[in-house]
């Protein structure tokens, strides 16, 4: 993969790799909206966490960030003061594609927060890893998950049935959502955002 950004400016949000010294920040954010992330995400399951654990998994974060496996990414109020929830680039979907996750704060639910950092994402993985195809995957039950990838001009390929397990263990269906390289530029995706590299160098 080229080289990620590891920093997106956005009109209302700023994206960034995470780092150990936001464990605090994250704690709070995460405390304060775990009925709102229970039903949906399994590690919402394991909170809240010691903060130790919170710090290792931050690092892990990095270090994947880092060596190109995994990005995940934090979102974050304009002044960073806050986070809003968190994101990330999945590579787990096969070469030529990357997949957005997403997840936002029930303080901040509602604002289309959600919406905003999946165009900077799926900006990030047309124009700086050059992939071929984006990818969304939700559950079919979360309107609101499921409304990111409509208003982004993404396809609704198919909803696979029983495919994964739910939070309580029971199988539950998968929406897949997609969008091609040739139909990024004419799709809401394209949207207004700076970004830069670990060296603070401007990429878009």
């Amino acid at each position: 993969m080229p080289a990620p950004a590891y920093r997106i400016q956005t009109p209302r949000l700023v994206l960034r790799c995470w780092q150990p010294a936001d464990a605090p920040l994250l704690a709070d954010a995460v405390t304060a909206s775990l009925d709102h992330l229970r039903p949906w995400l399994p590690w919402a399951q394991a909170e809240p966490e010691e903060l130790e654990t919170r710090v290792q998994r931050l690092r892990e974060f990095r270090a994947k960030f880092d060596t190109d496996q995994d990005y995940v990414y934090a979102i974050f109020s304009p002044d960073e003061r806050e986070v809003v929830g968190g994101t990330g680039l999945h590579t787990r979907v096969g070469q030529g594609a990357l997949e957005i996750g997403y997840w936002i704060s029930v303080r901040h639910a509602g604002r289309g927060y959600a919406t905003e950092a999946a165009a900077a994402l799926t900006r990030a993985g047309f124009e700086i890893h050059g992939v071929e195809r984006m990818e969304i995957r939700c559950d079919p039950r979360n309107e609101r998950s499921a409304s990111v990838p409509r208003k982004l001009g993404y396809t609704h390929d198919a909803t696979l049935r029983a495919r994964l397990r739910g939070v309580d263990g029971a199988p539950r269906d998968t929406m897949m959502w997609s969008l091609l390289r040739d139909e990024y530029p004419a799709s809401p995706s394209a949207a207004p955002l700076e970004a830069f590299d670990a060296a603070g160098r401007r990429l878009l």
